[in-house]
Parts: C-alpha cells; sequence; structure tokens
C-alpha cells in the first residue's frame, strides 16, 4: 500500500471518528433536553401571554397540583398562582388527563366566592410535567337548558288534561245521544275545556313571541288611561260574577311607548288573578303615578296574599302558589310569566307586595313619555276622589 492510499485511508478514519464523535454528542444534548422536559417545570415560552388573553378561566398546574401560570379570569374560583388547587374534582380530572395522555372534561360545580357555579372543565397534558386546566362558567347555559326541559315537560302535562278531558266528554256525548238534558250539560263541560285548552295555546304563544328576539312590530305612544281602561273592561264579566269591584284611581293622561296590545294584556292577567285570589265582596284597585319619570300601573288586592318563599317564583312559567285554587279557577300558571316578559319588553319592570291574609300589589313600572297633547314637564295633579287609588308597593296595606 503506497503513501497516497495510507493518507486516504487515514482521512476515511478521521471523518468517521469526527462523525462519531458529534453523534454522541448529539444524543447526549439531547437526551439532556428529554431528561430536561420531563424533570422542568419551567413553563414555555408564551404560556403566561396566552393565559391572559383567554375569556375563560385558565390554569397551569405541576405534578403536585400546584398552580404555576393562571389567567386573570381564574381569581374568582380562587385559583392563584404559586397556590394548590383545593377542589378534588378538580385534582381528580388532572390525573385523570395525565394517566390516559388525551384531554379530560367534566363538569362539576365550584365556589366563585361564596356562589356555588356550575362549570365545564377541561385538563390538557402540555409538557410531560405541566397540566393546563380551562374552565367554563356554563351555569346560565343549564340554567337555560333546565327551564327549556320544564317548559316543555309542563306544557305536555298541562295539555294532556284539557285534551283527555275533551276525549272522554265527547265520549259521554255518544254515551248519552238518548238523553238530551245530559248531552247539554256534557256540551256545555266540553266547551269549558275547549275554551281552557285555547287558552292556554294562546298563552304559551304569546309568551314564545315575547321570548324571542325579533322586536316588536307595533311601537308606538300609548295612553296607559286606554290601556288601564281596555284591561279592566276585558276583566268586567269575570269580576261581576266573582262578586269583585275593580276602582281605578290615581294620575291620568300619562303616555309610555310600546305595543297597545301587549301592554293591555299585561295588565289584564295582573287584574285577572287580584279578582281571582280575592273573596267576593272585596274591591280590586288600580292605581297609576308618574314617578321619577317613570309610569307606575299597581293592581292591588285585599286576598289571601303569597308567601313569601313563592315570591320570587311566581313569574315563573307554569308556577302555582296555590295549585288548587289555580286549578279551581281556570288559571293556566302563564299569566305573571307574560306579564314580566311583556314589561321587559318594554324596557320596564314589575315589581311585587305581598303578605298572606293582607294581599297583594303588583307594580308595572315603565319609561314615561312625552306626548303631544300632555308634555312630561307638567305638574303630577293630585288623584281624582272618585276612584280609589291602589297602594304602590311602599305603601301597601
Amino acid at each position: 500500500m503506497d503513501s497516497t492510499q495510507l493518507e486516504l485511508l487515514a482521512l476515511v478514519v478521521g471523518l468517521l471518528v469526527g462523525a462519531g464523535a458529534v453523534g454522541l454528542v448529539v444524543y447526549a444534548v439531547q437526551a439532556r433536553e428529554r431528561t430536561r422536559l420531563v424533570t422542568s417545570t419551567d413553563l414555555p415560552e408564551g404560556t403566561a401571554s396566552v393565559l391572559q388573553g383567554m375569556d375563560d378561566a385558565a390554569v397551569v398546574v405541576d405534578p403536585s397540583m400546584l398552580v404555576l401560570a393562571a389567567s386573570a379570569t381564574a381569581e374568582v374560583f380562587s385559583l392563584t398562582v404559586n397556590d394548590s388547587l383545593d377542589s378534588d374534582r378538580l385534582r381528580h380530572l388532572v390525573r385523570n388527563a395525565r394517566q390516559t395522555g388525551v384531554p379530560a372534561t367534566e363538569s362539576m360545580t365550584l365556589k366563585r366566592g361564596v356562589e356555588p357555579r356550575v362549570v365545564a372543565a377541561r385538563a390538557s397534558v402540555i409538557t410531560p410535567r405541566l397540566t393546563l386546566i380551562v374552565i367554563r362558567d356554563i351555569t346560565e347555559r343549564e340554567r337555560v337548558e333546565q327551564m327549556r326541559r320544564d317548559f316543555v315537560s309542563n306544557t305536555s302535562h298541562e295539555l294532556k288534561t284539557p285534551v283527555g278531558a275533551v276525549m272522554l266528554l265527547a265520549e259521554a256525548i255518544e254515551s248519552a245521544a238518548d238523553d238530551p238534558d245530559q248531552v247539554r250539560h256534557f256540551v256545555r263541560r266540553l266547551s269549558a275545556e275547549a275554551t281552557r285548552l285555547g287558552q292556554l295555546t294562546s298563552r304559551i304563544m304569546n309568551l314564545s313571541r315575547l321570548q324571542s328576539a325579533d322586536e316588536i312590530a307595533e311601537m308606538r305612544d300609548v295612553s296607559v288611561d286606554e290601556v288601564v281602561r281596555s284591561a279592566i273592561e276585558s276583566q268586567a264579566i269575570a269580576a261581576e260574577s266573582a262578586e269583585i269591584q275593580v276602582a281605578r284611581g290615581g294620575e291620568r293622561g300619562l303616555f309610555v311607548r310600546g305595543d297597545p296590545q301587549i301592554l293591555t294584556e299585561a295588565v289584564s292577567n295582573l287584574l285577572a288573578n287580584a279578582i281571582a285570589y280575592s273573596p267576593a265582596g272585596a274591591q280590586v284597585g288600580v292605581g297609576v303615578r308618574e314617578a321619577d319619570g317613570a309610569v307606575e300601573i299597581a293592581v292591588a288586592d285585599h286576598g289571601i296574599g303569597i308567601p313569601e318563599t313563592d315570591q320570587q317564583r311566581v313569574f315563573e312559567r307554569f308556577y302555582r302558589a296555590d295549585q288548587a285554587r289555580s286549578r279551581r279557577t281556570g288559571g293556566t300558571g302563564l299569566g305573571l310569566a307574560i306579564v314580566k316578559h311583556a314589561v321587559q319588553r318594554h324596557g320596564g319592570s314589575v315589581e311585587l307586595w305581598s303578605r298572606p291574609g293582607r294581599g297583594s300589589t303588583f307594580t308595572i313600572r315603565l319609561p314615561l313619555v312625552a306626548s303631544s297633547e300632555l308634555p312630561v314637564s307638567r305638574k303630577p295633579k293630585k288623584p281624582k276622589k272618585t276612584g280609589a287609588k291602589a297602594p304602590s308597593r311602599r305603601n301597601a296595606p
């Protein structure tokens, strides 16, 4: 082997040795990096900035469940940097994600301050030692979903009663075809059940319309006097049958902005309730007044009243404080829900004052608008003495 070949062989051997050395160095660096990733709790670059830009509560925790980074919104759930996770449910969720290597999601209840909230929590492994937890508050979504389920359930239940009665009465009429008196009796009952079914269907549709996102079609200046007069007239027969006197008092000439039909139905529903829950010979008052740039329409009765435990729920759909009496009076359980949504769609509110055995006062409050006939800046007039002014929630008996 000549000198040239020896030099070439030496060069090849040198290259192989050098490549091996470089490979060993690269392997060592990679191994050290893998070890660092497995044992390090350093946050990946940009993690803190990402967390601060999140709307949901989010934290990054290490294997000991210590919070290393947190979003600004995480503080409402008492999740702060350098504190440990207190929630056993969150700890369990993190362990599941770390054991399986795939994100874990679970619905649970966490406290926001002292208030329990329903949340959807998701844990994802971002490094061998770090886990990201994202917490989304779904309390309102769950409440709406529960209301939807209750509405479907209650509607089905309420519709079954008159539908079942109609079917039974139809069979009874057929069986009593040879007895005119019985037929007439069953026909009257059939007509009553059909009317009840029609009212229930109509109210469900009205409530659905009020809860829709569409704007009210007919918005104009509405005379409160006309609204109150129409509502009283609509309940005149019911009041006479129940031997109830309806008295109208307070200011006149006030105007609001809205749909006269919807507002009339709202006041009419309050009157219907007052009449239904008042004893024979009692008086129901409708009072109107201007207060702080708003019109207050108060409907007061001296009936059975509403227990305090039920007062927060009477505006719910199908809720009845007195189930037995509501059945006897033919109530649908939707009247006050319609009132609440009708008033809210007009930018107003409705308040309740009530004491068992002393009666109830429902007060609708709507924004006052100026009328071309009567400016808002005029001085309030004193109530006429010919009518009894209904007490407001502030001065109810």
